[in-house]
């Protein structure tokens, strides 16, 4: 399994979690013992599947990697990802990999693979469909009723805004500050101008959209989606969600049917407008929503599999959505923070953009003066999301 050598700047060092303060390692140690405790308190789980919960917490933090049992649907797979990191500790593992291997774990310990009551039931959908209906989301689609009196260029900034930001702020604070509102020092690196620029230049082509998060995160996806199907910046849009449940809140294809019937029951005339929009597209073929196992896998998007790599293969431009999706289109190393987007980016098989909030150790793409201000003003920038970055590799 290539990992060491997978990524375009391989002296990089891959991150580890057994650096004990680290982002990384708090993600193990302090972060998932609350999240275990969240699943848990929600769903009326057995004594059973809680002991093997448990039990995964106490093994990821203290013991070694132990394969998936033979009986899994997927163990041939994961024993061929894992072949030179089984009874190593896990904090020896890429953090990427330990990360991914933790929730494939989860989904085992909580019955979700296994035949029974709980076979398919996501561990997560108590906070997916919580923040889904939640009052927020009735202001947050209200604003969209604002959107149609703006100039073009005005109202696809203030949907892309949305879509960077995701759930950090709504959307009529988008429209009331604008591009150039309060949160201008918080974007560390602005590609907007050429995404733009690159999606009329490719009008009318096919458009790639690599999803992160379900709830508050995808529903300004789907309005962007919307906007690039209407205004013909896109003739289709293919929307890449999970397969399974996985990192807490990552969409899957429920989740998306969820958010567009959220969109057309809204009380709101736009968001309704939209919802039926997109509602009509999936019928033709205009929005196809796909998926692939390797959207799972504990790998860099360079270690892609050919099936997956042709199909995405001659698209305009792909908008990968989220942090996870940029630690794996980069590579998860602790790369020289002024390394160059296109550097790390050159493996995709399409042009592709980044829209990120920083929430993990991983950048590339920023001027030496930008990396020097934040680390001069915060210590923990890199990981707490205040920061957000759009970052565009165009080929032409």
């Amino acid at each position: 399994m290539p990992r060491e050598t997978s990524d375009p700047v391989p002296t990089a060092p891959v991150i580890r979690s057994d650096v004990p303060g680290s982002f990384a390692w708090g993600v193990f140690h302090e972060r998932h013992p609350k999240l275990v405790q969240q699943v848990l308190d929600a769903l009326p789980y057995g004594p059973a599947q809680r002991a093997a919960v448990q039990r995964l917490l106490v093994e990821s933090t203290t013991d070694v990697l132990e394969p998936l049992g033979e009986d899994a649907p997927d163990a041939a797979q994961w024993l061929e990802w894992g072949e030179d990191l089984w009874g190593k500790p896990w904090g020896e593992a890429p953090f990427l990999w330990a990360e991914s291997y933790f929730y494939r774990r989860l989904l085992d310990a909580v019955g979700y693979f296994r035949p029974g009551a709980w076979h398919g039931v996501d561990p997560f959908a108590p906070f997916k469909n919580a923040e889904l209906a939640g009052p927020a989301v009735d202001d947050e689609l209200a604003a969209l009723n604002e959107l149609d009196g703006l100039p073009e260029a005005r109202r696809a900034q203030a949907l892309l805004s949305s879509a960077l930001w995701g759930n950090r702020a709504d959307l009529s604070f988008r429209i009331t500050a604008g591009a150039d509102g309060q949160t201008a020092s918080d974007l560390v690196a602005d590609d907007s101008t050429t995404f733009c620029a690159e999606l009329e230049r490719t009008r009318g082509g096919r458009v790639c959209v690599v999803a992160d998060n379900a709830g508050r995160e995808l529903l300004p996806d789907l309005v962007l989606i919307d906007h690039l199907l209407t205004c013909g910046l896109a003739a289709q849009v293919v929307l890449y969600v999970k397969p399974q449940p996985y990192y807490v809140s990552d969409a899957t294809t429920a989740d998306v049917l969820a958010s567009v019937e959220r969109l057309r029951t809204a009380p709101t005339r736009a968001a309704g407008t939209v919802g039926e929009r997109l509602w009509q597209a999936m019928t033709n073929g205009a929005l196809v929503v796909r998926t692939h196992p390797f959207f799972c896998a504990p790998l860099p998007f360079h270690d892609m599999p050919a099936d997956l790599r042709t199909e995405f293969t001659g698209a305009a431009m792909t908008i990968l959505k989220g942090d996870l999706n940029y630690r794996r289109l980069v590579g998860d190393r602790l790369h020289p923070p002024t390394t160059p987007f296109t550097e790390t980016t050159g493996h995709f098989p399409t042009p592709v953009a980044a829209l990120r909030t920083l929430k993990s150790d991983v950048i590339v793409g920023f001027d030496s003066e930008t990396v020097a201000r934040l680390d001069s003003s915060e210590t923990a920038w890199r990981t707490n999301g205040h920061h957000a970055v759009i970052q565009v590799a165009a080929r032409h």
